[in-house]
């Protein structure tokens, strides 16, 4: 099981799994920026030499500036935290409702930091025949019924690539419960600043938004992310952090990352072509994937596929690219994996080991 440490992207766990070198293997199990990270921060990186005998800025300044001139928000309503994880943990732990409630499927860390505070987890179901969308009249029933006072939400969700309509988060918020809005992947949406819940911040004071930096840059080794919330809560949480939490290497990258207007042009353009070109060639292998808004995609593997998700994600390691087995999210069948949208070059080669396997294990009687 390549996911035994609960998440994609351990290309240690593959390596040992699979007998190939990490350099040598093809990572569609991790949603970062195919094009790498931009070119400056290898600049960065390497006079930081000089800065590493120093202590981080433990109020990180420089980077929480940023973030505040990117957002059009005031600083006293930024933590920054070691990636988005210490920072969805950190806020489940400040607020400690007696209910708590996330969509399903979704994103294991919700979960696991809804149980580790203690808190009695509701489950909002969704399906194929929704979009894998809550519609009005759960959210509705949830509201009525289960009384959660926190609701913890991809914004876009993961692993499904849908968006929760604006409308609805706002009906969370009017509802009187703690919102806490994960918007991980939501900055390579194209309209980005017009769907951001950051604009409602200064409306709502229990709506939490955390962003996370490694996956739009292509530094998940660097530990960064950060949340935004009314300057009480945020001063609080603060307090509830563990020192040197952000390393100083991670609030350098973090403070240049808004300049590089290029990259950040470049990255969404792509990711808009690269969506409907793959969504095609995909279903042209008699794949079902569904409609996404990111860097990613679920992708049902239909009934005339005779393989399901473990076996797959198996026979494509053999071959050295690394696929989610999505029945690990719960709510899932291991009748669903999991893309990352890369470049082309890499997504030919995901294509056509795709359709070499798939050869394998087609019922009789399928038309492509």
């Amino acid at each position: 099981m390549l996911e035994k440490y609960g998440h994609g992207g351990d290309l240690r766990s593959a390596s040992e799994l699979f007998g190939i070198a990490e350099g040598e293997l093809l990572d569609y199990s991790s949603n970062m920026n195919p094009h790498g990270p931009p070119a400056s921060f290898k600049t960065i990186i390497e006079r930081y030499w000089h800065d590493i005998i120093h202590y981080p800025d433990p109020v990180q300044r420089d980077v929480i500036a940023a973030i505040a001139s990117r957002h059009q928000l005031a600083h006293e309503q930024i933590i920054v935290g070691n990636g988005a994880a210490e920072l969805i943990d950190l806020v489940v732990r400040y607020i400690k409702p007696s209910k708590a409630a996330i969509i399903v499927p979704s994103f294991v860390e919700y979960e696991q930091a809804i149980v580790k505070a203690g808190c009695e987890l509701v489950t909002i179901e969704t399906s194929e025949a929704t979009q894998f969308m809550p519609t009005r009249e759960q959210l509705s029933r949830v509201i009525d019924e289960c009384s959660p006072l926190l609701y913890l939400l991809g914004y876009p969700n993961n692993p499904t690539g849908t968006l929760l309509p604006i409308e609805q988060l706002l009906k969370l918020l009017d509802s009187g419960a703690y919102v806490v809005v994960d918007e991980a992947f939501l900055d390579f949406h194209p309209d980005e600043d017009r769907l951001t819940m950051f604009q409602w911040l200064n409306r709502y004071e229990r709506l939490f938004v955390i962003r996370s930096m490694t996956k739009f840059y292509a530094i998940p080794g660097i530990r960064l992310g950060y949340m935004a919330g009314a300057n009480q809560h945020i001063q609080a949480m603060k307090q509830l952090q563990s020192p040197w939490s952000v390393n100083s290497l991670a609030q350098k990258l973090g403070a240049a990352a808004f300049d590089e207007t290029a990259y950040i042009a470049k990255t969404k353009a792509w990711l808009v072509e690269e969506i409907s070109w793959l969504t095609g060639e995909l279903e042209q292998l008699g794949l079902q994937p569904h409609r996404t808004v990111t860097n990613y995609m679920l992708v049902r593997l239909t009934e005339q596929i005779n393989v399901n998700s473990k076996q797959l994600q198996q026979e494509m390691g053999m071959y050295g690219v690394l696929i989610r087995d999505a029945s690990t999210f719960r709510g899932l069948t291991d009748r669903y994996i999991r893309l990352a949208i890369k470049d082309r070059t890499s997504n030919k080669k995901l294509l056509h080991i795709l359709e070499q396997i798939l050869k394998r294990h087609r019922r009789e009687g399928w038309q492509g």
